[in-house]
């Protein structure tokens, strides 16, 4: 019995693209055994080698990042970004670098854009340009393809590694300042409900899953994430991921779906991955009916926080002196993380949450980041009571 013939050049480019329609269609992961099945189904009779060999060659070809591939290897880099086919940047937590590394065209940045969104089950076209979602690695994926984005698809990968920092591998990289953690330690074990607040890329999902891995082991932690990157280091974790509608407009999940869901699985924690919309009133409306909880938010400062929520909390429904209550009666402390002038995520301060004379919520700062150690400001006193002394 002969070998089975070599795939050339061009049948292989007609099987790659053939292949890879149908499993963006079907929304499937591209795995060998789907890959083999779509690859049999063409019609092309293949002898098992030569679809063995082809899958695999396929599949890497369908799940792969090309020259991006060695940059997401670096345990060092959390963010990949592609803004043309000779601009390739990456963060590796001290501030943007050009990477040494680039396309042939802006042909090929478009097909690796696509290539992706098909591998996450996602539509990337001129019908539809723009994409969010997750790799079947776990690693977030953001694309925008011309004309919206000007002259070449723009591409952003941000890397979630298998484990979560710990709190002391945090210190030293100095995003806590000495002796805070000593402070979040007792944040924790105290059960106050938190907010992380901060830009993009400030290191808010880090952090929180740093402190989340400090949760007694007994406790079960409950996820709600729109897209799952909160990996913490502790025994008994749910995670719950929201999911988009598909192409025909059903099977939407909402991060309020997944906060009402939490409700029912009997969370000592309840975490909020990235409260970015209604789901705040969700938040604020559990943590008032005696449960734990944490989350992370878009902020500027954590003085803004009140206002950040506000606006997230009224189109939800909920009036302004309505969510205050709720916000006064759910929340306890803001930490609010930033990059420096040289790129380092750090802890820059550190607020509890009062009423003021109108019955609004403030934040009043209580600790500021400072060299040797949190300098302590109005505020520190009553968040020292809210997590018992603990030796602070």
């Amino acid at each position: 019995m002969s070998a089975p013939a070599v795939l050339g050049p061009q049948s292989g480019a007609r099987l790659l693209e053939a292949v890879r329609r149908r499993l963006a269609e079907s929304g499937a992961e591209p795995t060998p055994a789907r890959v083999a099945a779509a690859l049999r189904a063409q019609g092309r009779l293949l002898g098992d080698a030569e679809v063995l060999g082809a899958a695999e060659e396929l599949r890497c070809e369908l799940v792969g990042t090309g020259p991006l591939e060695p940059l997401l290897a670096d345990p060092s880099v959390t963010d990949v970004l592609v803004s043309a086919p000779d601009q390739v940047w990456v963060d590796r937590g001290s501030g943007l670098e050009r990477a040494a590394v680039s396309f042939s065209d802006a042909e090929a940045v478009r097909r690796l854009a696509q290539r992706l969104a098909a591998v996450a089950g996602r539509r990337l076209d001129d019908a539809r340009p723009w994409v969010d979602a997750r790799l079947p690695d776990g690693t977030r994926m953001h694309a925008v393809l011309p004309p919206v984005a000007v002259g070449s698809a723009c591409l952003s990968l941000r890397v979630v590694r298998p484990r979560a920092f710990t709190l002391a591998e945090l210190s030293a990289a100095g995003t806590v300042p000495p002796d805070g953690e000593r402070v979040l330690r007792a944040l924790i074990a105290g059960g106050v409900s938190f907010l992380i607040s901060g830009g993009t890329g400030s290191g808010k999902t880090t952090l929180l899953a740093a402190l989340l891995g400090l949760v007694g082991p007994r406790e079960r932690i409950v996820l709600a994430e729109d897209s799952a990157e909160l990996r913490p280091d502790h025994p008994h974790v749910v995670r719950l991921e929201a999911r988009p509608a598909n192409q025909e407009g059903a099977g939407l999940v909402t991060l309020r779906d997944l906060v009402r869901q939490a409700l029912r699985m009997r969370p000592d924690r309840l975490v909020v991955g990235e409260v970015r919309g209604a789901e705040a009133v969700d938040l604020l409306a559990a943590l008032n009916t005696g449960h734990s909880g944490c989350g992370t938010v878009h902020a500027n400062t954590a003085a803004d926080v009140p206002a950040r929520l506000e606006a997230l909390g009224t189109p939800a429904g909920l009036d302004r002196v309505a969510l205050h209550s709720q916000l006064g009666a759910a929340l306890s402390v803001v930490l609010h993380v930033v990059r420096d002038g040289e790129g380092r995520r750090r802890i820059a301060e550190a607020h509890v949450l009062e009423r003021d004379a109108a019955g609004l919520v403030v934040t009043v700062p209580a600790l500021r980041w400072g060299r040797d150690g949190f300098v302590h400001e109005r505020g520190w006193e009553r968040l020292r009571a809210l997590i018992g002394g603990a030796g602070c």
